[in-house]
């Protein structure tokens, strides 16, 4: 079998496993568990804000909603979105 672009890929030596390819990577972490091996803490600052925010919609005005979102091609979502820019306009 011909390995693809992908699996021939190398990488440099990975730490643990010694791997110089995603393949050796796959079947050494697919026989092994990382609580196996040493770790070090590792500090991250991850700037992640709030992008949904969930409402309470009636079950029939939501029916309405999802009925005519399907009628336009887009998303029930989508579609309150549109609908609350237009009326806070």
């Amino acid at each position: 079998m011909q390995k693809s672009k992908q699996e021939k890929t190398k990488l440099g030596r990975s730490s643990i496993s010694r791997a110089a390819t995603y393949d050796e990577m796959a079947d050494f972490w697919g026989s092994h568990d990382i609580t196996n091996y040493p770790t070090r803490p590792v500090k991250m600052d991850i700037g992640i804000k709030a992008r949904r925010h969930y409402l309470a919609i009636d079950p029939r005005l939501m029916r309405k909603l999802t009925q005519e979102a399907m009628a336009r091609g887009i998303s029930s979502e989508s579609l309150a979105n549109l609908i609350l820019q237009e009326s806070l306009r």
